[in-house]
């Protein structure tokens, strides 16, 4: 159930009490060295045609008004989704109204959401304390995420192990879990989440997405098949250095951390740092960029790790990034408009498995090539997946379409997980019954 733009329900504060909460929201962020966005606010604009998208997109080079795109200008059939600090909203708002820009206001102010964010996660580690278990309804710190890492192959080690395939550019672990029932070098399905370090839904439907295969194996006839013939690599953070930034510092931070002499900026979109289609439109040259590619392809550790883990393996079948949010499911490719040979297996077999998505909850996401469904990116995972010889390459944009945004409650993990994992079992299973 959704409720107003500050996410509450209850009764509405008066000034003095809303005063009173932003100054004690200010001053437990400032104690616990986390950044602060009260007042920011999230506003949409639909732009009505090429020219309003090219006001918007001038909107990230105003270097007084630092815009965060959580939806960039795409088309004009897409909505914009900007995050605007409370200290540029009056400007940026002017700037809007000054171009017959309309917009609506999807979140009043971030911090709220946040707050509440918090306040969940907190809870749930003194009910998970109190009866030593996990919740995977709840978000989770890389501390907490890698421990549940450690137990979960510990309890399933029948089927699970725990691969480290490289370490971050902080000298983080970059860790992957492997379900196998024997063999090596086996076909396999390759699974990542958490890229986007802020995507925290990612992570959380990666983790219940990996205690449901050994829950259904052996009961779920499909899956069965699956492991009985392939293996499944699923590597949950992937970013490991930007998510611990998100707890850390800046729930909001995207890119990795890496950093290089003479450059001011910090970070690297690791979704535009492959080799396919580098440097091309839809990623950027400017180390401040959201979608700063990188100095050159595969430059990142993170990026690199899975690019030789792939090539090293040598028969994954299957790979399926999941992202948030927008509620899409695409294929390649990002960098080209041009369809790839097998677009309309790749076309019909996304509509069948958001139909099957579909059918949990009733949620409806869309479908297409990346290109033509979401916009033109260059670097991504799909394309260099595909060009390398994969051919089922799948990328998820999970819940939701603009409510929450990045900050979906944790009441949804569930949910979207349940929904995602009749999707990705249909792309598994016709990756069984495809071989090649």
């Amino acid at each position: 159930m959704q409720g107003t733009p500050g996410g509450g329900m209850g009764p509405v504060p008066s000034p003095v009490d809303r005063r009173t909460l932003l100054v004690c929201s200010c001053i437990l962020a400032t104690a616990l060295g986390q950044m602060n966005f009260t007042g920011d606010q999230v506003l949409r604009v639909l732009a009505k045609d090429e020219k309003q998208l090219s006001l918007l997109r001038d909107l990230e080079g105003l270097k007084a008004q630092k815009v965060d795109f959580w939806r960039g200008p795409a088309r004009p059939s897409l909505p914009v989704d900007m995050r605007v600090p409370f200290s540029d909203l009056k400007d940026v708002k002017a700037y809007l109204e000054s171009h017959g820009l309309a917009y609506s206001i999807m979140i009043k102010d971030i911090q709220v959401l946040l707050d509440q964010e918090r306040e969940a996660m907190a809870k749930s580690r003194r009910l998970e304390r109190g009866t030593s278990g996990f919740s995977y309804s709840s978000y989770h710190t890389l501390e907490e995420i890698y421990s549940w890492m450690d137990n979960f192959v510990t309890e399933h080690s029948d089927i699970v192990s725990k691969i480290q395939i490289g370490h971050s550019f902080e000298n983080r672990s970059i860790l992957v879990l492997k379900f196998s029932t024997g063999g090596s070098q086996r076909p396999a399905i390759w699974m990542d989440t958490g890229i986007h370090s802020r995507e925290w839904i990612t992570h959380a439907t990666g983790i219940w997405t990996a205690k449901k295969i050994v829950s259904e194996y052996g009961e779920d006839r499909i899956l069965t098949n699956i492991l009985m013939s392939m293996d499944i690599f699923m590597e949950i953070v992937s970013n490991p250095d930007g998510f611990a930034f998100t707890h850390i510092m800046n729930r909001l931070w995207r890119k990795n951390k890496s950093n290089r002499p003479g450059i001011f900026c910090i970070g690297v979109d690791l979704n535009r740092n492959w080799r396919s289609g580098f440097g091309g439109n839809g990623s950027n040259d400017n180390p401040c960029s959201e979608t700063y590619r990188g100095p050159y392809p595969h430059s990142e550790p993170e990026v690199a790790a899975i690019v030789d883990f792939i090539r090293a393996h040598g028969n994954i079948k299957a790979l399926i990034s999941i992202h948030s949010y927008s509620q899409m499911l695409m294929y390649p490719y990002g960098h080209l408009l041009e369809p790839v040979s097998n677009q309309e297996e790749l076309y019909n077999l996304a509509k069948d498995a958001v139909q099957a998505l579909y059918e949990v909850h009733g949620i409806k996401y869309i479908y297409g090539s990346v290109s033509s469904t979401l916009y033109v990116a260059s670097g991504i995972t799909v394309d260099w997946a595909y060009d390398s010889g994969i051919k089922y390459s799948f990328s998820f944009e999970l819940r939701d379409t603009g409510r929450y945004g990045f900050l979906l409650p944790a009441s949804q993990i569930i949910p979207t997980a349940q929904e995602m994992w009749m999707a990705i079992r249909i792309i598994m299973k016709h990756t069984l019954n495809h071989p090649y």
